[in-house]
């Protein structure tokens, strides 16, 4: 999908919005982070970002790494415990680069045992560390989102990461929530705790864990982690559906660049987007029908490559085809039938029967994407928010935590 628009004006602007994101010893040309998602973020979907990322940066007349792509998130022990899953989610494409992880881990020790295991193998050139998720069956144990309410453990976190990476020179970052409600905030203190024990970067999600994805991101809150994290970039994340909205979070709230998760959903050309508008074009990307199609048929196409199984790749694009068809009018029973491909010629000749000069039919297709959902009570372990230390009980159950954790 190489069709470029520049909306009333052909003209390129002559400096890019921000200079490029530098992370450790990696050097960013547009300073946008795939936002990793379970189940989303695998090789062939970041192989179909990475792909759109580098048209972008094209037409801003720039060269070199577009952005970073990160895995979905893997567990620390599953990891160190070498299962198939894990093995199998933490592959990279021989030319991605750098090669990006998220790491969910609890507990010091397994943690620097996983990154261990990545740094001295060759297997990452970059590791995230995930204190974001809102997911009940993850805040219930003490992990996630509920995790930096424990500072210690937190700082033990980060801190054992950062030494087993540092010998290999292999940065590693943060990204965490607001706090786990408005009552208890832990960003700013996590934010200053990560920039001392050595982390390249701090990204944060601008919602509670207690928000999920509902609500409005308060974006106010990056400029304030911002103004207390110096030394180290700072990235934004929440409420980012188009490239105008990532140029606008840059410009209000100071961050030095910026996370995109459920926007891209079904439209891995917002890398595109999103690299042209950082490098000062305003080219965008209109596709018809047929170009978001052949889209479709691409990432079945590398999702079945993936999984080694056609049968499996088939039934892992089925959940990306409403977030493709996004404002199309293509018809409830074709969607439905859509749904239910299991093979990538079945997906012809359903793709065959639609009428592919559809143009880009524009804000029905724009805007909030994936389930919001609503804002709830956080799960958490029993007396977690008394203290910001834990107990033995709480100890205990924050060890079994990456137990009942998908993800590798």
């Amino acid at each position: 999908m190489t069709t470029l628009t520049a909306p009333g004006s052909s003209e390129t602007a002559a400096e890019p919005v921000l200079p490029p994101l530098r992370i450790g010893r990696h050097t960013i040309d547009s300073p946008v982070v795939l936002a990793p998602m379970a189940g989303i973020t695998n090789r062939a979907f970041r192989r179909l970002c990475r792909q759109y990322g580098a048209e972008g940066l094209a037409a801003g007349g720039a060269t070199g790494a577009t952005s970073l792509y990160v895995s979905e998130m893997i567990t620390s022990r599953a990891l160190v415990e070498r299962t198939p899953i894990s093995m199998r989610l933490i592959e990279h494409d021989p030319d991605e680069a750098p090669r990006s992880i998220q790491l969910y881990g609890v507990d010091p020790p397994t943690v620097g045992a996983a990154v261990r295991m990545l740094v001295s193998e060759d297997r990452a050139d970059h590791i995230d560390l995930n204190f974001g998720c809102p997911v009940p069956k993850v805040t219930r144990k003490g992990g996630g989102a509920a995790l930096p309410w424990k500072t210690e453990l937190f700082r033990g976190i980060v801190s054992a990461a950062v030494r087993e990476a540092s010998p290999y020179d292999v940065p590693v970052t943060v990204k965490m929530r607001v706090g786990i409600d408005s009552d208890h905030v832990t960003f700013l203190e996590a934010g200053r705790i990560a920039e001392g024990e050595g982390a390249a970067a701090v990204a944060l999600h601008a919602r509670t864990a207690a928000q999920a994805y509902s609500g409005q991101a308060d974006w106010s809150r990056i400029a304030e982690l911002k103004r207390a994290v110096t030394s180290i970039p700072v990235l934004g994340n929440g409420d980012i559906w188009s490239a105008e909205d990532a140029i606008r979070m840059v410009r209000e709230t100071g961050c030095d660049g910026v996370v995109v998760g459920r926007g891209c959903l079904g439209r891995p050309w917002l890398f595109t987007d999103l690299a042209a508008a950082f490098a000062g074009s305003q080219a965008r990307v209109q596709p018809s029908l047929g170009e978001v199609a052949a889209t479709l048929r691409r990432h079945a196409e590398y999702l079945v490559e993936f999984h080694d199984d056609e049968h499996h790749g088939c039934r892992d694009i089925r959940k990306h085809i409403a977030w493709y068809f996004k404002g199309f009018p293509v018809g409830g029973n074709l969607r439905h039938q859509l749904g239910l491909v299991d093979s990538l010629t079945a997906l012809d000749d359903l793709i065959g029967g639609l009428d592919l000069s559809q143009p880009w039919p524009g804000e029905a297709s724009d805007g909030p994407r994936g389930r919001a959902g609503s804002s709830r009570v956080v799960a958490l372990p029993d007396g977690w928010l008394r203290t910001r230390d834990l107990d033995e009980a709480q100890q205990a159950s924050v060890l079994q935590a990456e137990l009942s954790v998908d993800g590798g």
